[in-house]
């Protein structure tokens, strides 16, 4: 199966996107990296830079980011342990303009106490920054804890959905 991918500028720097064709033609998205992302995907020999098959994904992402829009319509790869997809489906359920603790998340898949560490866990192998929304979890005392591709980009997009409270605004 052929790899793709393309680059796409963003607020938070540039972003990588990776893909795959499906059985139907559509390019399903992989992975969504930012610059200096702790696990970031690199370009591997073999792939083929396909900036017409992220078209629609690169649209969304812009119009998210100009306040526009406030989910992803994406076809993705289904990746990563069974755990580790019930948490990211988790994600996926976080409204826009909220934040939920990292505990709530671990009750949400039936793993509350000790599962909060595999949470994290699990959460910081998400390959789908933004379009996944990563970024919506945050500590119980409602700091703002762990992000691969930084605390600072967190912040952004917390800010740019209004979900930061006043304290963390300043």
């Amino acid at each position: 199966m052929t790899t793709l991918y393309t680059y796409a500028d963003g607020p938070l720097g540039e972003m990588l996107l990776v893909g795959r064709v499906a059985e139907d033609g559509r390019t399903v998205l992989a992975s969504l990296s930012l610059p200096g992302q702790k696990g970031a995907v690199a370009v591997q020999d073999g792939w083929v830079r396909a900036d017409a098959a992220f078209e629609e994904a690169v649209g969304q992402l812009g119009a998210y980011f100009a306040g526009r829009r406030a989910g992803f319509d994406l076809p993705y790869e289904e990746t990563g342990t069974e755990f580790q997809r019930r948490v990211w489906r988790a994600l996926e359920e976080i409204p826009y303009g909220t934040t939920v603790s990292y505990g709530e998340i671990a009750r949400r898949v039936g793993s509350p106490g000790a599962g909060v560490r595999a949470v994290g866990t699990a959460i910081g192998r998400n390959p789908l920054l933004v379009v996944r929304p990563c970024h919506r979890v945050i500590g119980a005392d409602g700091s703002l804890r762990g992000y691969a591709a930084g605390l600072d980009r967190k912040e952004r997009l917390l800010g740019l959905e209004g979900a930061l409270e006043p304290a963390l605004r300043a």
